[in-house]
């Protein structure tokens, strides 16, 4: 794509060609062509020059440039090895180099491209944060997952499809460089598509979103439009455009040495669209829109749509581009932009900003530990007040680009991402997640359901137990922080209290567990009280306290990989929350 928002989308443009009387070589023609992004015209033009003999060091570096920035990691894999292979490549090479073939999952050799690159390159302490996320990235790849990721293809095409948001009650609106059969069509000469545009769809047709943009001096149809986010009302929206403003009225770039070009940047705007009769329009600028020096776009509203969070590289962040709020004034309008903080923002790019009906902040990062390019990440908090972001992980994330993450439950969303496995550059993804079903642990657990005892020919599972060994009681789970006796605990406490009736011999310990979420020593103290309130309730159905003993261990005993610092869903956090019986004698 490359991530219009994520970049800002510099979008360069000649003004004038110094010394035009000059007949250009074609290495200038090319590097004219890449100084504007041109990246589709000045990689075939660079091809020519590196087929002669003895290619100057100066082309294959620019291919293998093109490619990257084109995102045909493969070729700029290609092409990247080879420009390292020259005695005087340049040191970022071997840095690009990296990342590609991270992108391109060979972690072993992306390590040693890294440790080449750091071993000349001035910030050589930033070496172990990419040795980690090559780590990483090998290491999840082969966690166990309950996610189901799809390719939904009745979104994507060839081209660039991202950026989905639902819309309405069952219908989505999405970003696409999708080329259309109109000749006017515009093309965007950075990789030879159409610009972006909004497309809605109710799951099976797709359409062009129609905005009533005649004669408004946001829209020309020439640049970039997309992604737009709608409030819950379903009557106002923030849609990102770039900038159509005359170019006379732009600043000019500063020259790259040795260019003959006067260039300029066209930036990312936020504009607000309000719905009347059925239209989108009455299109206003965002008060905090600042085309001559940066970018401001990819917006998400708090759920009372009272906060905006959005996507910029003004001054005063933390690094490339960040995560900023606004809040909303009892008239309405827009108090002036917060950057939400050291927890969120990073050096490097963060984007991309989503809240979603957890009430959670789900952003992209290539600054924050990940796998690779941009990673998806959970913060909970709001404004500036964050808890640690957590890394959604694989199969979510990947070593490509992924971002844009949407849900309207714990159980299903969608995201975009430009991993290997698409149809073009970046496509849509539908991810699903199934609970486990089947209780693995030690020490020894029988996983079955304890029968009713008015069914003498199937012996319960707790008098097949053996002493010392264990048994998850079915059901029995706690709400969070809480101790007290849920009715579905009830149910099966009744059911064990029946059984030691039968048995007078038995003496059991009741063991109670937390999840891993607050302090050590909270959850031990918790899972205490938890113990005792099981063994209360059977006391008062008829057992004698002196068979039972409670018993808490707190989070030491977790039935997942659901530890501290990992992200998990309530789902799985409630596994741990559970209570077991252990025969001590009988």
């Amino acid at each position: 794509m490359k991530k219009i928002a994520v970049l800002i989308l510099l979008i360069i443009n000649v003004i004038a060609l110094a010394n035009a009387q000059e007949q250009p070589t074609k290495k200038n023609i090319a590097d004219n062509f890449f100084e504007r992004y041109e990246y589709a015209k000045a990689v075939v033009i660079y091809l020519e020059l590196a087929a002669q003999n003895n290619p100057k060091i100066h082309a294959v570096e620019r291919i293998a440039d093109c490619y990257r920035l084109m995102e045909d990691y493969d070729n700029a894999e290609t092409w990247y090895q080879k420009a390292t292979a020259y005695p005087d490549a340049a040191i970022i090479d071997y840095y690009y180099y990296a990342e590609i073939l991270l992108r391109n999952k060979k972690f072993k050799e992306a390590k040693e491209q890294y440790k080449e690159y750091y071993d000349k390159a001035e910030n050589a302490d930033q070496l172990q944060f990419k040795l980690a996320a090559c780590d990483s990235a090998a290491a999840w790849v082969k966690l166990t997952s309950h996610y189901t990721i799809k390719n939904e293809q009745r979104f994507n095409s060839k081209y660039s499809d991202w950026g989905l948001n639902y819309f309405g009650k069952t219908g989505f609106i999405f970003t696409s460089d999708r080329k259309v059969t109109d000749k006017k069509t515009a093309v965007y000469e950075r990789n030879g598509n159409g610009y972006f545009k909004l497309y809605q769809s109710d799951g099976d047709t797709i359409i062009p979103f129609l905005l009533n943009t005649k004669n408004k001096a946001f829209f020309d149809g020439q640049y970039n439009i997309g992604p737009m986010v709608v409030n819950t009302a379903q009557d106002t929206a923030y849609i990102t455009i770039t900038t159509t403003v005359p170019k006379h009225s732009l600043p000019t770039d500063k020259k790259e040495k040795g260019s003959t070009q006067i260039l300029y940047t066209r930036r990312l705007q936020l504009i607000m669209a309000t719905k009347t009769n059925g239209q989108w329009g009455n299109f206003v600028g965002f008060p905090y829109n600042n085309i001559n020096k940066y970018s401001v776009g990819n917006a998400t509203l708090s759920k009372a749509g009272d906060v905006i969070y959005f996507t910029s590289d003004m001054p005063g962040g933390e690094g490339k581009t960040d995560i900023w709020y606004c809040v909303k004034q009892s008239n309405g309008s827009w108090d002036k932009p917060v950057n939400c903080g050291k927890i969120i923002n990073t050096k490097q790019d963060e984007s991309f900003p989503v809240i979603n009906s957890d009430g959670a902040l789900y952003f992209s990062s290539n600054g924050l530990p990940g796998m690779g390019g941009l990673d998806i990440f959970r913060a909970k908090g709001a404004k500036d007040n964050w808890d640690k972001p957590e890394n959604l992980k694989y199969p979510i994330n990947s070593t490509s680009d992924d971002f844009y993450y949407v849900k309207q439950d714990n159980l299903s969303g969608f995201f975009s991402s430009n991993r290997e496995s698409g149809q073009g550059s970046d496509d849509i993804y539908s991810f699903s997640y199934k609970p486990p079903v089947v209780i693995v642990a030690a020490p020894k657990i029988v996983v079955q359901p304890i029968q009713p005892i008015q069914q003498p020919v199937i012996k319960n599972p707790i008098l097949n137990l053996k002493k010392g060994e264990s048994l998850v009681l079915k059901n029995i789970y706690y709400d969070l922080n809480k101790s007290d006796i849920r009715p579905d605990a009830a149910v099966e406490l009744d059911k064990l209290a029946a059984i030691l009736k039968d048995h007078p011999t038995i003496r059991l310990e009741l063991s109670s567990h937390t999840d891993s979420r607050a302090p050590a020593a909270y959850n031990m103290a918790l899972s205490n009280r938890r113990a005792a309130s099981a063994v209360a309730y059977l006391v008062k159905q008829g057992i004698s306290a002196g068979r039972l003993v409670p018993k808490g261990y707190g989070e030491t005993r977790l039935l997942n990989q659901c530890v501290k610092g990992v992200h998990c869903t309530e789902a799985e956090h409630q596994l741990n929350r559970r209570t077991e019986v252990k025969i001590l004698s009988e």
